[in-house]
């Protein structure tokens, strides 16, 4: 088995597990739906495609920068009549950096990881609004388990939050990882996609467990070396 890391970053990503009609939420991470949907635009797919080999696929994804809830309004026309169409309410994460991986065979996730780098349809997070900042492919590994991998890829967050927070060699991030048949108590999330037809979307529960991580932050402080001075010094004679 392999793991495909991606790295989610942009001015404003919006991941909705439970949106309906005018109000439409987001969650505080990337949802597995999300994310194989963008897997299955990059690889070309109609919306009617089957996604089951997609939805197979172990996800995971660990909070590097949890970003800013923002909260839009927006409004729309029918476009027959004319007429228009009730107000809705949209809401966002701002600034926000995630590592989302996802655990599978390695032919599989070699075409993933060649598609994101010449995507079929372009790739956004979570909405068509909300497009990557820069190429979200991190790395390929053969190497590590989708857990292992989270803990020990670097800490992805922008350079101005690392520098916020200077002061702190490490950081501690969430990681919200697909459950699995040995975990005890978990949360659930509808995220597991069935169907990503318009006319027919459907989506099933799935188990998700989340922990914390301590990774390093490469813009630590290094400590100041403490120099002795005497300032009389010049004024000795040999």
């Amino acid at each position: 088995m392999s793991v495909l890391l991606l790295r989610l970053a942009g001015p404003l990503q919006s991941w909705g597990s439970a949106a309906r009609f005018a109000r439409r939420t987001t969650e505080a991470a990337p949802t597995k739906s999300g994310v194989l949907g963008m897997l299955a635009a990059a690889l070309g797919r109609p919306r009617t495609a089957d996604p089951s080999d997609l939805a197979a696929l172990r996800f995971g994804v660990r909070v590097d920068q949890p970003g800013t809830p923002l909260r839009d309004f927006q409004t729309a026309h029918d476009p027959d009549t004319g007429g228009a169409l009730p107000v809705s309410e949209r809401f966002y994460l701002a600034d926000a950096v995630f590592v989302a991986a996802v655990e599978g065979p390695h032919d599989q996730l070699t075409t993933l990881h060649q598609a994101l780098r010449r995507p079929g349809f372009l790739p956004y997070l979570g909405r068509r609004s909300c497009p990557p900042a820069q190429p979200v492919d991190l790395r390929l590994r053969d190497d590590a388990d989708l857990e292992t991998a989270l803990r020990t890829q670097p800490w992805q967050a922008s350079d101005w939050h690392q520098w916020r927070l200077k002061d702190q060699p490490q950081v501690d991030l969430e990681v919200l990882l697909e459950a699995t048949g040995k975990d005890g108590r978990v949360n659930t999330l509808r995220d597991q996609p069935l169907s990503f037809d318009p006319a027919h979307r459907r989506y099933a529960l799935r188990g998700v467990r989340s922990f914390p991580v301590t990774v390093p932050n490469p813009r630590a402080a290094q400590p100041t070396k403490h120099i002795e001075h005497d300032p009389t010094t010049v004024l000795r004679s040999e």
